[in-house]
């Protein structure tokens, strides 16, 4: 809660109505009885208002409870569970208005059916605590909801973007380099920027950037390549002109305080990837590129490199123009990782557009479908520093179909670990008339699933662990159909 004040109305909002449902009283039963207004009493209970020591008396007498009762901050049995969130920062740290859900809504919920949700919300503990799921990734979800809420657009910041480069006369694409932008945070922002060798401090080479706030410095890994340089002075300047003030000072993350800095942090991401890449130009361009009848993989390289050398950049820049601006709503954004030596392969970033799409994160250690392009491009990696390509990925068991592209590179800067980035389009009626290329040749379809574990394909190559989900929901239908004739058959008796 924001302060003391309103964690005490609070809880006399939900005392009140606990005692006044007692009672199976309705709002306005408890306004004749008191004399009180109904619309007054229904601030109370909402935690808006707190009424006088009078008022309380009279609420107390009608409701034949003690005048502690109400008064007292210590919360029952059935309320208790909400005590640590009603007294936590989580209204102020996780800001609910941004999903359009009003604080005391959310209170007269927990109020109107508090065992119910109390079994909820202990659930909801226990599946994190299974599952591991921190602070962090609990924040990191939250924020994913909110960039496919809004389907990963921010007109506000695309106009700042367009003013910002309108003022400074900047060029755009591959011609904004960063030496443009140093000057830019140097002068107008008093900056000072420092190249730095980290190593000599003892830190991780996966360090790119060091904020100082207090001198307004910014320190930069040597190590950092061009493009790298250019995106982390990019952001810095997205941070000063949307004036985000509550930020993290390193890159990559080492902490956070709060869902606020979160957020900002993906607020001045944005700002630097339209800055980079701009708008216009990507819709015009990437509407040539679907338009041609073949699929080349350097015919998509070739449209990333008139951009930015960074494909990673490029790929999340798409997610932002598709949806609003092409009409192709249904997508999907991967980057998969490999650690040098190791055949694992993680999910490290996913975006699902519109609903969630088949191939999504999880957090059990199942192998993801090695029949996945992104996958694929990553153990062919060996002797390519770039490897681009597309192929219709069929997902059998759900009966859907994706064009996904893939641009797989080894990613020197950290341990040698190799990176895949991937954009997946739903194959319906309406993209499929937007891709001309759908039905090329040289696109491939191939049937995927998502975990070896979850996964149907009986004669696959690749697999990397027995289908045992899968197994198990078909043993636990084989009983449900077993009983079912157990029960016909005494029926029938």
């Amino acid at each position: 809660m924001n302060s003391e004040s309103d964690y005490i109305k609070t809880v006399f909002g939900l005392k009140l109505k606990q005692q006044r449902q007692k009672k199976s009283w309705s709002l306005q039963d408890l306004a004749v009885k008191t004399g009180l207004s109904k619309s007054y009493l229904n601030e109370i209970e909402n935690g808006k208002k707190y009424p006088k020591h009078d008022k309380i008396i009279q609420l107390s007498e009608a409701l034949n409870c003690t005048f502690d009762d109400l008064v007292s901050t210590k919360l029952d049995k059935s309320l208790a569970p909400f005590n640590e969130i009603l007294h936590s920062d989580f209204f102020k740290e996780v800001p609910l208005e941004l999903f359009g859900i009003n604080k005391n809504n959310l209170i007269s919920i927990i109020s109107d059916a508090p065992k119910k949700v109390t079994a909820f919300i202990n659930a909801l503990i226990e599946i994190s605590q299974n599952y591991n799921l921190g602070k962090e990734r609990f924040y990191f979800a939250v924020l994913r909801s909110f960039q496919e809420l809004y389907d990963n657009y921010f007109p506000e910041i695309e106009e700042k973007v367009s003013q910002f480069t309108r003022e400074n006369k900047l060029p755009t694409g591959k011609n904004l380099k960063s030496d443009i932008l140093e000057n830019i945070l140097t002068e107008k922002f008093s900056y000072t920027i420092q190249s730095e060798d980290f190593e000599k401090f003892g830190t991780l080479d996966n360090l790119r950037s060091l904020f100082i706030s207090e001198k307004k410095l910014v320190l930069l890994n040597q190590k950092l390549e061009k493009d790298q340089k250019t995106f982390i002075l990019a952001k810095e300047i997205g941070f000063n002109v949307l004036e985000l003030k509550n930020r993290p000072n390193t890159y990559s993350w080492l902490d956070f305080g709060s869902f606020e800095e979160i957020l900002n942090n993906f607020y001045a991401s944005y700002f630097a990837g339209a800055l980079l890449i701009s708008k216009e130009p990507l819709i015009e361009k990437a509407s040539e590129f679907f338009q041609q009848n073949t699929w080349e993989p350097q015919s998509f390289e070739g449209l990333i490199n008139s951009f930015t050398h960074s494909p990673e950049t490029f790929y999340y820049r798409l997610t932002n123009i598709l949806s609003a601006e092409m009409g192709i709503k249904d997508l999907f954004y991967l980057c998969l990782v490999k650690k040098k030596n190791s055949d694992k392969i993680q999910i490290l970033k996913e975006l699902h557009l519109n609903h969630q799409q088949a191939p999504h994160a999880n957090a059990t250690n199942e192998h993801y479908c090695r029949r996945w392009i992104a996958v694929k491009n990553l153990d062919h990696l060996k002797e390519n520093e770039t490897l681009t390509d597309a192929q219709i990925s069929h997902y059998k068991d759900q009966g859907i179909s994706y064009l996904v592209i893939s641009t797989s590179q080894k990613n020197p800067f950290s341990d040698g670990s190799n990176r895949s980035y991937c954009l997946g389009i739903l194959l319906n009626s309406q993209t499929i008339k937007k891709i001309s290329f759908i039905k090329s040749s040289s696109l491939k379809t191939i049937n995927v699933g998502v975990t070896c574990e979850s996964c149907s394909i009986a004669d696959c190559e690749v697999r990397q662990a027995p289908p045992v989900r899968l197994e198990k929901e078909h043993f636990n239908l084989s009983m449900k159909n077993a009983v079912e004739k157990i029960r016909k058959s005494f029926e029938d008796i």
